[in-house]
């Protein structure tokens, strides 16, 4: 375990046992002295890499080395790789997302994929995935989960979601499940703003909380969402809130697991509360480690903020200690130590099962005979929400379309004023792929008539277009490759969407 002085006496001693309990992350794609004298300085032993860190398999190895050597045998290295559009490293085998798995609903190939994907992310010399998802997506407008979430059936989201991370616990990976106490039911954002989630307690733990529940037991760590839950506590978000963190999860379920919190960067937090401050108040409401993701400034702000806490006996020693016992035994149990990956290919089939299996169908969608003239219709430009990777552009869906057929493509940059009468009346087969993760508006929704749907992405944009459509739940290369399957007739769409509404 991690040894801390009893009684510190200099603000350095302090900032280096305040270190111990955030997690940082850096630009760039190497770690530049500066960055590693901070390191050094504040006894940091937990970073967060991002798709900006990140170049090829042999840089992030070496950037992860850095690390090690830097931060020591307790190092703590984090990646978003979920599935989907939430990857980071997006040159390893792409895993399908979550919804998509939960609409295959195998609990065998579930599990696969998670051991998959650690192999993948050990290789590069993570020993921590923020993932899977335990959010039930319960509301179609859900900005920022949607795909993300296994389903909206609590038992069944759950199973999936914990033999996910049996998966990679058996690869050496270490999983942190989200968003505590459950994201699924917002139309907001906390990227953006502070949202809630105004239920009964009973209602509560029949839905958001019971897929945390039931994965208490088995996830060694829990991510806290930026959402206030007025019958749990009316005055904080969950992050910042003790009667949540500690009274319901370490003292009502007895988790015994570490307590990260998510990004205090975000505009829910940090623009509402301070980021110095917000972390003290998480940390003295149960949390066990703060994600300071922002810049150094604001990450000199939070040691400060932790410092002060420290002198003055706001945060005590006791309660330190037993956060430092938690982290380094996460760390002991899941070391940070690559491994050789020579499962490519295999993984590489595993995806694209699962790709294959998730596909569905809405609406009965007819397919165009080999060889039609089709005009393919979708959005021009790919952006990332900060959440997601960005997603593919309008080229490759068309590249992967002209294997099969003889395609025109017509993009649009505004789904709301884009004029879908204007096209050509001249029979060809018209196809919609939807690329983004942004519902479509009245006027999309009231004017545009295509063939087929390709709902390439967030599956409730189907629910928005009145046209048969085929649902791939994310748009990496295997995705559209299963689309392609699904075309030439090789393959039937025999996902079933895991949330209601499409029935």
């Amino acid at each position: 375990m991690t040894q801390t002085p009893t009684l510190p006496q200099t603000l350095s001693q302090l900032r280096k046992i305040a270190g111990q309990l955030i997690m940082i992350r850096f630009p760039g794609t190497a770690l530049d002295d500066a960055t590693a004298q901070f390191i050094r300085d504040n006894g940091i032993r937990a970073v967060c890499l991002f798709r900006g860190n990140m170049t090829d398999s042999e840089q992030l190895g070496r950037l992860t080395a850095h690390l090690r050597a830097i931060m020591g045998p307790e190092s703590l290295i984090a990646i978003d790789q979920e599935g989907g559009a939430v990857v980071r490293s997006t040159w390893v085998p792409a895993p399908p997302a979550a919804m998509g798995l939960g609409a295959a609903d195998d609990t065998d190939l579930a599990q696969r994929t998670g051991a998959a994907v650690a192999r993948a992310v050990k290789a590069m010399g993570f020993n921590w995935n923020f993932a899977p998802v335990l959010d039930l997506n319960n509301n179609p407008h859900n900005p920022v989960i949607a795909e993300r979430s296994f389903g909206a059936e609590p038992q069944r989201a759950a199973e999936l979601a914990m033999a996910w991370m049996a998966g990679s616990h058996a690869e050496g990976v270490a999983c942190c499940v989200k968003h505590f106490p459950g994201h699924g039911d917002t139309n907001v954002d906390s990227h953006r703003d502070l949202p809630t989630v105004d239920k009964p307690v009973a209602e509560l733990q029949r839905l958001e909380l019971a897929p945390f529940r039931l994965a208490s037991g088995a996830a060694p760590a829990m991510m806290t969402a930026h959402i206030v839950y007025p019958a749990l506590d009316p005055d904080f978000p969950a992050t910042m809130s003790r009667r949540i963190l500690t009274g319901l999860l370490r003292e009502e379920w007895d988790y015994r697991g570490v307590v990260i919190t998510d990004g205090m960067d975000m505009h829910a937090i940090a623009g509402r509360y301070g980021v110095g401050n917000a972390a003290v108040r998480a940390l003295t409401a149960g949390a066990d480690m703060v994600m300071a993701l922002g810049t150094t400034e604001t990450q000199d702000e939070t040691l400060n903020a932790i410092a002060a806490a420290l002198e003055s006996g706001e945060l005590t020693m006791d309660e330190v200690e037993t956060r430092l016992a938690r982290l380094s035994a996460l760390a002991l149990a899941y070391p940070c130590k690559p491994r050789s990956y020579k499962e490519d290919a295999a993984d590489r089939d595993i995806m694209a099962e699962g790709w294959r299996r998730s596909l569905s169908a809405r609406g009965n969608p007819q397919r165009p005979p080999a060889g039609a003239k089709l005009r393919l219709v979708v959005r021009q430009d790919v952006v990332s929400d900060g959440v997601s990777e960005a997603g593919v552009p309008a080229e490759n869906v068309a590249a992967s379309l002209r294997r099969l057929y003889d395609v025109e493509m017509v993009t649009f940059a505004d789904a709301e004023t884009f004029d879908w009468n204007a096209l050509p009346q001249d029979g060809r087969f018209t196809v919609l792929a939807s690329t983004s993760r942004l519902r479509y508006g009245e006027h999309a929704r009231g004017n545009w008539k295509p063939d087929l749907h390709l709902a390439l992405w967030n599956p409730y944009q189907s629910l928005d277009i009145g046209a048969p459509a085929l649902l791939t739940y994310g748009f990496a290369v295997p995705a559209l490759n299963a689309v392609n399957a699904w075309l030439s007739g090789e393959l039937e769409a025999q996902g079933r969407v895991p949330v209601p509404g499409f029935e």
